[in-house]
């Protein structure tokens, strides 16, 4: 394998020393505790955090959470949305040793019931009362459970016989002595957290202190990141790709984490906090580049064909710089200047203006849109990883960047191909294994300690690329294999598209269910003269014909066997809420099958005009 850059770590941290979490913590205090740690928004004002002031905090939460009757190895869970005090939960609560179960603020009540009682949690930090009160009716299979922690004060309250509920305000000492560690041992259990669950119930994935600690360790040793830079956090710390690299590892370098307010607010959080460092999921590219893609549309030919002049020319410099093609010549430099100003800076500025590191992960950024950012100067550096690898496997470098790979290992994680090209993962960030369930954890880890991921992948110039799942793919009644990913990512990259799955599993051929743009497709409403708002809209023969001219434009690259021949369309998001796609915005495949099978019924009854 070539030589990859092996970056060293923060000076001012004797690694040697850290060996769990809370030590790590401890370290980086002493390190440098007058410098900004958090910064949050609190009573209509940004509140800066020290990390001299947060290690006080987290005194208080070990000091109250003494108090419990909890010992090592009991588990304590935490519902609430990303903030200090989350932060403050978690590693005083691993201090203790004790071992923390995260939930997603946006999940079902029915799924957080479940996790909490498979987990066995005795605790649970819950931000606002109404978020127990939608899992208290469904607690009957929560024995362990006794006691609920609540960050917001009601004005009223119904008291629980069954479990004590208390509030942080009261519940917290107003000081305490700086933390003891109690978690000595690396190899101690310091987290249970659930996947995402797209095909079944979630599975609790064990993660030790080395786990993760090897994990941000390899991290920065692969990618600069040093005090001076700034992450924005938005995606939800129960997710293990936003707390290992947007908690964890601005533990580890020092840097500063502001946490947004919320989704709705990420742009104007953007331009206030300016990051350095934008770890995220595709959607979220994906939803700017829309953005910019409809006010292009409104604004006319000559702006759209300047962005195109700026893509080609930024992709032609970046593939370039990369040593994989020509140098601009002269004139082509003078123009991507002047592009630059015009076309990229204001692009750029959505995202703060002073990006250095955008990390894309969780699932795959699509080609098109990864070639259209960095033409754009947006510096994203795809990467790969699962929960069960804590989590993160490999990342692009920036002198090593191939937009259409997930990037080069991490230094000491060893990937190879298994049966049907199946992507196997080696190293010390691999999981203790599936809480309570051996068999699983023997059939995801085997006997020479590699991971089977589940992901098909290929390996080229040691550069990984993931080209689908080996659970997620269609078999025709030909006998041909598609990978559904593939066909929905080309899907969605047509503006009217904002999701897509494709059906066809022991059929004939590929069908598609398709949520159209509510803004897109009022514009092609309009021009049609049709309501838009009306559902008998969709069924008109001229959108039909449209789908099947877009299908085709689409899907143009792939075999005939993988074209879409029919679609059913609907205007309908699929969303957390409505149980259709997962806490980490993925499609749960067998949710969406049951809820429409009906109207897959009919791709395949010739109920409608085929695509």
């Amino acid at each position: 394998m070539p030589h990859v850059a092996d970056h060293p770590l923060p000076h001012s941290m004797p690694l040697g020393e850290v060996t769990t979490l809370p030590e790590l913590f401890r370290l980086r205090c002493q390190s440098s505790p007058e410098r900004e740690a958090y910064r949050q928004y609190e009573a209509g004002v940004w509140r800066r955090y020290s990390w001299r002031e947060v290690e006080g905090l987290v005194a208080r939460w070990q000091a109250a959470l003494a108090g419990e009757r909890l010992v090592p190895g009991d588990r304590v869970a935490v519902l609430l949305r990303n903030c200090v005090e989350w932060v403050c939960f978690d590693l005083a609560a691993q201090s203790l040793g004790l071992v923390v179960v995260p939930l997603y603020t946006a999940d079902h009540a029915e799924n957080t019931a479940n996790i909490l009682a498979d987990s066995g949690a005795r605790f649970l930090l819950v931000g606002h009362l109404d978020q127990w009160n939608a899992v208290a009716g469904l607690r009957t299979g929560l024995p362990h459970l006794s006691h609920v922690l609540c960050v917001e004060m009601p004005l009223t309250l119904v008291p629980d016989p069954r479990v004590r509920v208390s509030f942080v305000a009261q519940w917290l000492p107003p000081e305490a002595p700086l933390q003891i560690n109690a978690a000595k041992d690396p190899h101690a259990l310091a987290t249970l957290v659930y996947t995402s669950g797209t095909t079944g119930h979630p599975k609790g994935v064990m993660l030790s202190h080395a786990n993760i600690l090897s994990n941000i360790q390899a991290v920065v040793r692969h990618v600069p990141i040093d005090q001076g830079d700034l992450f924005l956090s938005f995606l939800p710390l129960s997710h293990a790709f936003e707390r290992t690299a947007g908690c964890y590892l601005p533990i580890l370098t020092g840097s500063c984490v502001v946490y947004a307010r919320e989704i709705s607010t990420l742009a104007e959080d953007l331009a206030m906090a300016r990051p350095t460092i934008l770890v995220s999921v595709p959607r979220i590219y994906e939803r700017i580049y829309e953005r910019m893609q409809q006010q292009l549309a409104e604004r006319g030919a000559l702006p759209r064909a300047l962005v195109r002049w700026t893509q080609e020319l930024g992709w032609k410099q970046f593939q370039a710089s990369q040593h994989r093609g020509a140098a601009l010549g002269r004139w082509d430099r003078l123009r991507l200047f002047l592009l630059q100003y015009l076309v990229a800076r204001p692009f750029l500025a959505h995202f703060g203006g002073r990006l250095r590191l955008a990390v894309s992960g969780g699932a795959a950024l699509s080609v098109p849109l990864a070639r259209s950012l960095v033409g754009l100067g947006l510096p994203v550096m795809q990467g790969y990883g699962l929960t069960e690898a804590a989590p993160v496997v490999s990342v692009n470098q920036a002198d090593d960047n191939v937009p259409e790979s997930v990037g080069l290992p991490l230094p000491g994680i060893e990937v190879r191909l298994g049966e049907q090209n199946e992507l196997l993962v080696r190293g010390p960030n691999v999981m203790m294994g599936y809480w309570n369930r051996p068999e699983e954890t023997a059939k995801a880890i085997d006997a020479e300690g590699w991971l089977h991921t589940g992901d098909q992948g290929r390996i080229e110039n040691s550069h990984l690329f993931i080209v689908g799942r080996l659970k997620e793919i269609v078999v025709l009644s030909t006998g041909e294999k598609i990978t559904p990913d593939a066909v929905e990512m080309a899907l969605i990259e047509d503006p009217l598209i904002d999701q897509a799955m494709v059906v066809g599993e022991g059929k004939p051929y590929l069908g598609a269910l398709l949520v159209l743009n509510a803004r897109a497709w009022g514009a092609l409403a309009k021009q049609w003269s049709l309501p838009a708002g009306n559902s008998a809209s969709l069924a008109d023969d001229r959108l039909q014909q449209h789908l099947k001219n877009l299908c085709r434009r689409s899907l143009a690259r792939f075999p005939e066997y993988a074209q879409v021949r029919r679609c059913w369309v609907t205007l309908e998001p699929w969303t957390i809420a409505n149980g259709l796609l997962t806490p980490t915005l993925k499609l749960k495949r067998p949710a969406i099958e049951h809820r429409f099978a009906e109207h897959i019924l009919t791709l395949y009854v010739g109920h409608l005009s085929p695509v």
